[in-house]
């Protein structure tokens, strides 16, 4: 089993400040009673109120330090044709332990194994947790390759700054997961389509139930085979648009990856799946501006209404919506691709009965979502007010044309079939 170290933080939190409402004429009294309530409550806490120290004093994760310990117990290698979404996993895992005081520690590749965590830790109880989605891909000569993961590790450190767990080196990070990567490459199908998924994970591992900055954090990358997210071929979805739950709002944290943002949105989903519908297109505000769907962005291309030009659209990074890594790459492929044949690329807040008129003025062409499990997902209909609305897509089709070329240009970059600064050679 893997232990954990996890210690007790003193309860020196500091006295709460006097009210601004107490005036002069307050008694010595009150101002003692005051004071002495406050330290009763402070010393009831199990945490420090003192900042944790600056991450740029502590030593930071450190590759030349790995430790490799191999599984004496291989796994049997599931099926390609059997293989189901982060069911079956590879034979070790990365960890590197976080202590507020000594910072990053030796990082480790050791057997998949539990953890054993005290009934008390805060990830528990406050959902002191978030993660990376990236895969690790086999190009034609063998080689492991990751997409991007410069922006899966900037946007990991993000998430784990929003929730006052520790940062880290990105560059250092991205190695150990390519050495991981490397040493689960048996894993990884030399099948187009196919990868190894990648789950980076950071948990604060504080014993406490007070609440506060967690002393102890344990950042761990564990390796799941994946087949294609359509084996048989695209299969375009239905929506419901769903304006009765958020999934995010302004001043929040949905566009950070935390565990917290996924299982509030999980019962809309159930629901949406038992009036037949395969995800959620969530709708914010009374506006009822798009922003995204299921656990995907959302891409929607239409004509302009005044010049008829193309036009493919999204919704803006506002803090509500989830920076994306394929989200990004969609839109820095159509500026170069497809912005030179005359389609306009644009960011900004939408409508669903923006979305709704288009389809009815026959100016809607396609939509689809973006995300690394599926690349894209074409989208056939939207339920929105007991309508339907219909996303360009003929009887006989499963994906539009701009979705199509999407998901072939990325997985070209994917598995080597095109050079591209965004392919990662594990060396």
């Amino acid at each position: 089993m893997l232990r954990l170290p996890l210690r007790r933080l003193g309860s020196s939190a500091a006295a709460l400040a006097t009210p601004p409402s107490m005036t002069a004429s307050a008694s010595s009294g009150a101002r003692l009673l005051l004071s002495r309530g406050a330290a009763a409550i402070s010393a009831r806490r199990a945490y420090s109120a003192k900042p944790a120290a600056s991450t740029s004093q502590l030593p930071g994760i450190e590759p030349s330090k790995l430790t490799i310990t191999e599984t004496t117990k291989p796994g049997t290698l599931p099926p390609h044709n059997e293989l189901v979404f982060g069911r079956a996993f590879s034979d070790h895992m990365l960890t590197i332990e976080w202590d507020e005081s000594q910072g990053w520690q030796s990082p480790e590749i050791k057997p998949y194994q539990n953890l054993s965590l005290d009934p008390a830790t805060c990830v528990f109880h406050y959902a002191f947790e978030c993660f990376e989605g990236m895969k690790a891909y086999k190009d034609k000569q063998g080689r492991i390759r990751l997409f991007r993961p410069d922006k899966n590790m900037e946007r990991f450190n993000k998430s784990a700054a929003r929730i006052a767990l520790p940062t880290f080196d990105q560059q250092a990070l991205t190695d150990l997961i390519a050495q991981f990567a490397k040493i689960e490459s048996r894993f990884i199908p030399d099948e187009r389509g196919y990868s190894l998924y990648l789950r980076p994970t950071m948990i604060g591992t504080q014993k406490t139930l007070g609440v506060g900055p967690p002393g102890s954090a344990l950042l761990y990358v564990i390796a799941s085979p994946v087949g294609p997210y359509y084996p048989t071929g695209f299969k375009a979805i239905s929506l419901e648009a769903t304006d009765y739950a958020v999934r995010a709002w302004p001043g929040g944290v949905g566009d950070k990856k935390l565990g917290a943002n996924y299982a509030p949105c999980i019962v809309p989903q159930r629901e949406a799946m038992s009036r037949g519908f395969q995800q959620n297109l969530w709708l914010f505000g009374e506006e009822e501006y798009v922003t995204e769907v299921g656990t995907m962005n959302f891409f929607v291309a239409i004509r302009n209404k005044e010049t008829g030009a193309k036009e493919l659209l999204t919704a803006p990074l506002d803090g509500t919506i989830l920076g994306g890594v394929t989200r990004d790459s969609v839109l820095a492929l159509a500026r170069e691709r497809l912005a030179p044949e005359g389609w306009t690329i644009t960011e900004r807040k939408y409508t669903m009965k923006e979305i709704a008129d288009a389809a009815a003025e026959g100016r809607l062409i396609e939509a689809f979502g973006s995300g690394t499990a599926a690349i894209v997902s074409p989208v056939r209909t939207i339920s929105w007010h007991g309508q339907t609305v219909q996303c360009g897509l003929k009887e006989d089709e499963e994906s539009g044309a701009i979705t199509t070329q999407m998901k072939n240009w990325i997985e070209g970059i994917q598995y080597g079939e095109e050079e591209h600064p965004w392919s990662y050679v594990c060396e």
